[in-house]
């Protein structure tokens, strides 16, 4: 058995519970500041880099997973099921999509000599609501320019 590429055992400890709560008690896929702020509310001396570095060891744990969506600031989801997400390139927000990939796509992945063992499929645009945003009209302050 190759132990080299077994993550090693890491003790659940207090911070890393409320951080992983956090995560799991929301359907946002919040950045490592989001999590900061909900977690000061339970640890009020925790520092930002303590979040950065638990956040790291949960990802490393498989207990988390982290997002890269194109900004600066990664995101986190304690959903580590394969699933795709929908990240809004107006608002930022990342949003867990109700799709299945189809088997025969990654069967078809297989037949080229490629091994599937994850996905991370990821479709960006313009969210709903930013979308309900746009379509919304422009109030009229008065002014009649004719």
């Amino acid at each position: 058995m190759d132990t080299a590429r077994q993550p090693k055992f890491v003790r659940m400890t207090n911070q890393r519970r409320v951080i992983i709560e956090i995560l799991r008690s929301t359907k946002e896929h919040p950045t490592a500041e989001w999590v900061f702020e909900r977690a000061r509310r339970q640890l009020p001396n925790v520092s930002l880099g303590t979040i950065y570095s638990n956040l790291r060891i949960l990802v490393e744990q498989g207990v988390a997973r982290e997002l890269f969506t194109g900004e600066a600031r990664c995101h986190y989801d304690a959903n580590v099921e394969d699933h795709p997400h929908f990240i809004c390139t107006q608002c930022q927000s990342v949003i867990d999509l109700d799709i299945t990939i189809a088997s025969t796509a990654i069967a078809d992945i297989e037949i080229q000599g490629h091994k599937v063992t994850a996905e991370n499929l990821q479709f960006f645009g313009v969210c709903a609501q930013c979308l309900l945003q746009e379509e919304k009209p422009i109030e009229d302050n008065g002014d009649d320019h004719e």
